[in-house]
């Protein structure tokens, strides 16, 4: 009877987060994650683009699996190092009129072998002060590389994996879940927002900040958008519930790939 009851409740988890790619039978699963940045390194020997997502058939130690990423700019033969993630039985795509056996939705790719020489170049020039080299930090944390990276809701160099948790939404009329703050955008930019969630990543004293990463649950991992970062003076406890306040800006560009359409700067505890 238990073993009844927790089917039910993985087959109603999915039925519910899988959201998107309205063209498909199945659209891509919401709970895609890295698992603590690890990666699988292989060779494409096939790969598609349909709604939005890039399917790769890789070989990795003579072992095929398709993987679905966001839509990426991959070509056969070339060696990737990819983000784990999911794994879905008899995926069907509708837009291909293909049955995957079996694939894995990760949020992205970690590294490109074989990429352009002239993207290492231009890193290693970067001025010493730059954002990109006052992160270095948060790409230790196995995010991927800026020359993948894309638009998206929180810098795709800097982002951190989802985490499975459910934090209730904060109180207040200025209050909005992660998912929330990115769908808003539009409407709340440069307006002051409270968010709840889990401090799942800190990062001190960067360019005279302190760098937090929220995670309440929910928003889409495939759009970076579960992941939302704060700019603050405080100085959260990691794995803590936190309840912050801040100024929301958009589209957040700080050059060498350290884009985020979402972002709250100035922001503080509330007690």
């Amino acid at each position: 009877m238990q073993r009844t009851c927790a089917v039910y409740k993985i087959v109603l988890f999915f039925t519910i987060i899988f959201s998107f790619a309205p063209m498909q039978c199945m659209a891509m699963p919401k709970s895609v994650a890295t698992t603590d940045g690890k990666t699988v390194m292989g060779t494409i020997i096939e790969t598609m683009n349909s709604s939005g997502y890039t399917y790769m058939l890789i070989d990795a130690g003579g072992i095929q699996r398709w993987v679905a990423i966001p839509e990426t700019t991959v070509k056969a033969g070339s060696q990737v190092s990819y983000y784990e993630g999911m794994t879905m039985p008899n995926f069907i795509s509708k837009t291909l009129n293909k049955t995957f056996e079996n694939i894995i939705f990760s949020a992205g790719l970690a590294e490109t072998a074989g990429s352009d020489p002239g993207t290492s170049a231009a890193k290693s020039s970067a001025p010493a002060d730059s954002f990109s080299a006052a992160l270095q930090a948060e790409q230790k944390s196995g995010a991927p590389d800026p020359s993948t990276a894309q638009a998206s809701g929180g810098s795709a160099v800097a982002i951190a994996p989802l985490q499975e948790i459910t934090v209730l939404k904060a109180q207040g009329e200025n209050a909005y879940t992660v998912e929330e703050i990115f769908a808003g955008l539009k409407t709340l930019a440069g307006k002051k927002v409270r968010i709840q969630g889990k401090v799942v990543k800190f990062s001190p004293n960067i360019m005279g900040k302190n760098w937090v990463h929220l995670q309440d649950g929910t928003g889409n991992p495939l759009h970076n958008s579960h992941d939302l970062v704060l700019t603050t003076d405080t100085t959260p406890a990691v794995d803590a519930i936190v309840t912050m306040e801040g100024i929301l800006v958009a589209d957040k560009d700080f050059g060498a790939g350290y884009k985020y359409t979402a972002i709250v700067e100035q922001a503080s505890l509330i007690k």
